[in-house]
């Protein structure tokens, strides 16, 4: 069973590998029961945003974390994927700037994904082949 940290990692991990921008992490379990960590990205458009939701449920789901539930996967804007101990959010980027996420949730710790990420590195370096 992974922690909720290795759930938030593996997320960002296959965000970035589909090309997501901006990925942030918020630590959240101090602040709120909804969920231990927000992992929040951009797509470039809806159809990449229903890609990004597949790809973490699938991804996720192979390592035994089923997802809860799937919100806005018809809306197009913003699709939210709750796996209980994180939440994946991704926007496309004029929404992502409506609800500023990042600013509602200020008082979350920010959490350094860069060790998560390594843009020279091959898919295998990074776990995910």
């Amino acid at each position: 069973m992974l922690t909720s940290l290795e759930v938030a990692e593996l997320a960002v991990k296959v965000l970035d590998s589909k090309k997501a921008k901006d990925i942030k992490v918020l630590e959240t379990k101090n602040l709120t029961v909804l969920a231990d960590y927000f992992v929040i990205c951009t797509a470039g458009s809806t159809t990449q945003i229903k890609t990004l939701a597949d790809e973490v449920d699938k991804a996720l789901g192979e390592k035994g974390e089923r997802s809860l539930r799937t919100e806005g996967y018809r809306g197009g804007g913003w699709v939210l994927v709750d796996f209980a101990s994180i939440v994946v959010h991704i926007f496309l980027k004029d929404i992502r700037e409506f609800y500023a996420l990042e600013r509602l949730w200020r008082d979350a710790r920010e959490v350094d994904i860069s060790p998560w990420i390594d843009a020279d590195a091959p898919m295998t370096e990074k776990g995910l082949v």
